[in-house]
This record gives structure tokens, sequence and C-alpha cells, in this order.
């Protein structure tokens, strides 16, 4: 095998000149297997970015460190470190976490000043406390300095609904992305909320999945209402915890045209109370009371996951990627068999509307390397590292427009998830954080997934509404927001 003559054959991949599938035969030919073949396209790729001129070398030997959820994401960017290493000579240590701790730990290394770590992942919720408190950088003056960020970055090839998210004001109600924004977070990876459902369940029920959130609850009683390989129709989160409300919830909240506040000149009104609201929640309690998992209360994305994965429910109105996860896993019983559809939940809207949410990157105020620490970041989430994340790994969904755009990642997509491209394209446009940015988003909602339990055992809506409304108002008045 001529390794010159392939490496050729990579670098004319890398410039667009050669299919993956040319690669790929001409690498069997050669008598290149697939993992060797991986290695090679790392160490090109690492020596075409180093070939630049910008001066990857300049922290070579600086020792950074990560604080990091354990997620696909993270297993991604750890599969391919070595090339990061290799570029710039920075060293990286890390800490992970399973999430059910993890961000308590965020929280107490930032608020104690701690300088321990460099950087970090984050839901952009959580820079709305984050930023404020001073706790993080504000990445503009990095993105916009070209003598610390490579040519070839490319900024604008991030998703600019994602990048928008990820910046604000500080300022209660200020629109995210706005006037003032500030860039506390960096998107690495995000999700759609959309509907993932058993193809085979609704093949055999002679069903198509719904276009409606009224339909969706007519499919859903019906699924339980006629149990068969089955146990219910749709599982949504249902725990008492701000997790409830951002996914499907939010997502069918939005596309009715609610909003969970009214902003009077930076002051806030809660106006989940309102008669169109009201009417609203009514549908959506009538569809978890009758169609909806037993113990729902307790359901938490894990939970969602495992019952569809194991065929218990029909299908989900949660995160893009948890069925895609799930039907790549042969572990589950129902691997293979989901469909993947974008949704719109208010039968007069035109398209879908998802909430989305952003694992994002993030750089503490408090590091000590903070140059290195960006190395790390722009390389984490540049083209090239993304590319590799979207295409070798299990970086879905992916950040960068480049990414979606290419064959192989498409191709890949396809052959494992029919109807995620569709779903995506059709849902993408209307995507956004649909939540007003404001400080008590952790305490509002789930005050607010609170009164979503009470409802889903019977109480009464719109008295339960009113008393949730006057509740968070008088929240909002206590920190000077109302």
């Amino acid at each position: 095998m001529s390794h010159s003559k392939m490496k050729s054959y990579v670098n004319s991949y890398l410039t667009g000149q050669m299919s993956r599938r040319e690669l790929l035969v001409r690498a069997g030919k050669m008598g290149m297997g697939f993992a060797a073949l991986t290695s090679l396209l790392g160490t090109q790729v690492t020596n075409v970015m180093a070939a630049s001129d910008f001066d990857w070398k300049k922290h070579s030997g600086t020792t950074i460190k990560l604080l990091m959820n354990k997620h696909p994401y993270m297993d991604s960017m750890l599969a391919e470190l070595d090339n990061f290493k290799n570029l710039t000579g920075i060293n990286v240590e890390y800490d992970i976490f399973a999430e059910d701790v993890y961000f308590d730990k965020v929280t107490a290394a930032l608020s104690s000043g701690s300088s321990e770590y460099d950087a970090f992942m984050t839901g952009v919720y959580m820079t709305w406390t984050y930023g404020p408190a001073g706790w993080c950088v504000d990445l503009n003056e990095f993105i916009n300095d070209p003598s610390k960020t490579n040519p070839g970055y490319n900024w604008n090839d991030v998703v600019g609904n994602l990048r928008d998210a990820a910046a604000w004001s500080g300022v209660a109600g200020d629109a995210l992305g706005g006037k003032g924004a500030k860039q506390w977070c960096m998107p690495w990876g995000f999700e759609l909320n959309s509907v993932t459902y058993n193809q085979r369940y609704f093949k055999d029920a002679g069903m198509n999945p719904p276009t409606s959130l009224p339909e969706m609850s007519d499919q859903a009683q019906w699924f339980s209402k006629n149990p068969g390989e089955w146990s219910y129709g749709i599982g949504t989160r249902g725990s008492r915890s701000w997790a409830t409300i951002h996914p499907g919830f939010m997502s069918a909240f939005a596309n009715y045209g609610l909003s969970d506040f009214e902003n009077n000149g930076g002051s806030l009104k809660a106006a989940m109370n309102s008669d169109a609201s009201k009417a609203f929640h009514k549908e959506w309690v009538n569809m978890i009371a009758n169609a909806g998992p037993s113990n729902w209360s307790n359901y938490t994305w894990y939970e969602v996951g495992n019952d569809i994965g194991a065929g218990a429910s029909a299908m989900i109105f949660d995160a893009d990627i948890l069925g895609y996860f799930f039907n790549g896993n042969p572990d589950n019983r129902e691997a293979g068999n989901f469909g993947f559809h974008g949704f719109t939940p208010n039968p007069s809207a035109s398209a879908p509307t998802p909430n989305v949410w952003i694992w994002s990157l993030a750089m503490s105020q408090f590091s000590k390397n903070k140059d290195a620490a960006w190395y790390w970041m722009q390389w984490a989430n540049g083209p090239e590292n993304a590319m590799a994340g979207g295409v070798k790994h299990n970086q879905v969904n992916p950040v960068r427009e480049s990414v979606w755009a290419a064959a192989d990642f498409d191709a890949k997509v396809r052959g494992t998830s029919p109807g995620y491209m569709e779903q995506y394209n059709s849902s993408i446009g209307g995507s956004k954080i649909h939540f007003t940015a404001q400080p008590l988003f952790f305490e509002t909602t789930t005050e607010w997934a609170a009164a979503l339990q009470e409802m889903q055992t019977g109480a009464n809506v719109d008295e339960t509404l009113d008393k949730l409304a006057g509740k968070i108002d008088g929240m909002l008045k206590d920190v000077g927001l109302a």
C-alpha cells in the first residue's frame, strides 16, 4: 500500500474533489481498513489546519481543564482530542459527570469563583444566571479577534437561530440575540422537539403521524384504549422540573401563539393564565391524562426514551435526537422501527415552531488560561471537528450549516432514520428558544411543571393557572422584575 498515494486521496476528499464512496473504494483496493482510514483522515485534517498562517502552537505546553456532562457529544470530542493536542500542543484534562449531578457541579464551581475549570458544557438557560452574575465570559471578544480566532473558523456557519439563542443582554425580557446581547456561550449540539413514532404500530393501526395536537390526542387515546404490543399512546416528560416544560410542551404552547410572560417595558407579568392558554392547557392535560403513562409525573428524558425504545409507547413528543439515539441502539427492542416527523400542533399554524435545547460551550470568567481555552473551544466548535462529529461519530444534531449540507452526513442520517432530515428541514426555520429570558427561569418553570401535575390529576385548570400566575408574579416582584 502506498501511504503517500492514500494521503493524496484523502486530501482530494477533504477539498471536495472526491466523494466519500470513491475514497472508501480506493482505500479498499489499497488494503486500508476503515479504522486506519479514519485515523489518516484525522491526521490530514490536523495537518491542513496546522499549515495555515494561524499560530496554533502559540499556547503549546499549557494545560486546560474542562468540566463536562456525560453525553454522546463528549464522546465524539474525546475521539478526536488527540488531533487537537497534536495541532496545538495544549494538554487537556477533564472531569465528566452524569447529568443528574452535573449542573450542580457547574454551579458550585462558578459560584465559588474557582479557577479549576477553564471551559464547560452548559445549556443556554443556565447562562441566564451565569452571565449576569459575571461567571462566564462574553465570547464576542474572542470571536471577533483575528489574532485569537483562526481564519477558517467561520462563526456565521453556525445555524443563525442557535447563535442568537445563545446570546442575551442580561436585561429581563430582552430578545435573545438582540441589541447589546453578549455571547455567553457557543452552540455545540442541539435538539428540536418533534414527533418520533413507531412505524410498525402506526402501520398496524392504519395511521399517519399526527398533523395537529387534537389529532395527536385522538391517536394517542386510541392506542391507550387498544393496547397491543404497546401499552399507551404518547410519551412526554412529567416530572416536577423545568425540564418538563421546555421540550414538547413549550413547542406546542408557542405554536399556538402563546407566551409565558407579557413584557411591559422591562416589567414582566405571567401570561400562562390567559384564556387562550387555559384552552391549550385543557387540551394538553386531557391528552396526558387519557393517553400518557400511568406514572407520568415521574417521567424525564430517560423514561420517555426507554419506553419508546422498549415498545411501550406508540410515539413521543420530545427531542428529535432522543428518538435518533434510541433508534440506532440495537439494545432497544424497537431499534430501526422509528419514524420522525416535524410537528405543527396548532391546526391554524402553517409550520412547526419547536422550542430548542442547545448544548453549548462556555468559558469560566475565573479561568487563568482563557486564550488556551478559546483555542480548544474554537476547535471543538469548528467546521472540521463538527464534520468529524457528524459523519464519523454521533454528534447529532450538528450546529453547522456545512455539516447539514454535506452529502456524507445526509446519507448517514437518511440511511438509519427515515424522515429525520425532512423533520429537520421543516422545523429548523421556526425553531428558537420561546421562553422569555429572565433570571428566575428555573424557579418559574418548576412551578409551572408542578401546576401541570396538579391539573393532570384533576385540579381545575382555570383556577390552577390563575394561582400559578399569581405566585409567579409575586416571585418576580420580590426581585424587582414585576
